[in-house]
């Protein structure tokens, strides 16, 4: 299998395992970068069982998407999947990019979260060094086992993650391939209302390509 085909098979279902680690680690002694990581599991749970939002799919999503946002850092995801072109934009340009960058995830993923069926996470490693952290996992299907690294760096005291790697595959230079490639045939411009469309057809439901896209 490609490395592109990867990706978009497994990605939604690394997503969904960042916010909902759900097995006895391998490590013999859990940090608390790892026990962090782990730490959102009853609360998503709560969410994607409760009875009282399997109708309510506007507060549902409003919860799982406060839920991600404590996970991640999308400033640092948006100006690394940006690289090169994030330093001549403007202070309001790079929080617009960030605000859109993270909408694009949360849209992109929530049904994936959502309809998250147990896939068994096993804690193999974890690495440590200067302001910089991999949580290395491993998620354990029933037809094959998918090797997962979690990149985490320390904003303020507290360990946020800022890409992830399948199979040897980033999620961040996966869409910073496919945004260079529009700055470069189009300008920023334009790939800020691919960002926008494709966000738009997310929300509205009415999305018939792949989720990670333009």
């Amino acid at each position: 299998m490609s490395a592109k085909n990867l990706w978009v098979r497994f990605v939604p279902a690394i997503l969904a395992a960042a916010v909902l680690v759900c097995s006895v680690p391998s490590l013999s002694s859990a940090s608390q970068i790892t026990d962090n990581l782990k730490a959102t599991i009853d609360k998503v749970l709560d969410i994607v069982t409760d009875e009282k939002y399997k109708t309510d799919k506007k507060t549902r999503r409003k919860l799982l998407r406060e839920i991600i946002d404590a996970q991640f850092s999308y400033e640092q995801m948006g100006m690394r999947s940006l690289a090169q072109d994030w330093n001549p934009r403007t202070p309001e340009e790079r929080k617009q990019f960030v605000d859109l960058f993270g909408k694009l995830l949360e849209n992109s993923y929530a049904t994936k979260i959502e309809s998250y069926r147990d896939e068994k996470i096993n804690y193999v490693a974890e690495e440590v060094r200067d302001g910089y952290a991999m949580v290395k996992t491993e998620i354990a299907r029933k037809s094959d086992t998918i090797g997962v690294d979690y990149k985490l760096i320390n904003i303020n005291g507290q360990w946020r993650v800022y890409d992830f790697i399948i199979e040897g595959v980033s999620m961040i230079r996966n869409y910073r391939s496919q945004f260079s490639k529009i700055i470069h045939k189009e300008s920023y411009e334009g790939l800020v209302k691919k960002m926008t469309a494709k966000i738009e057809e997310l929300e509205s439901g009415n999305d018939k390509t792949k989720t990670d896209q333009l």
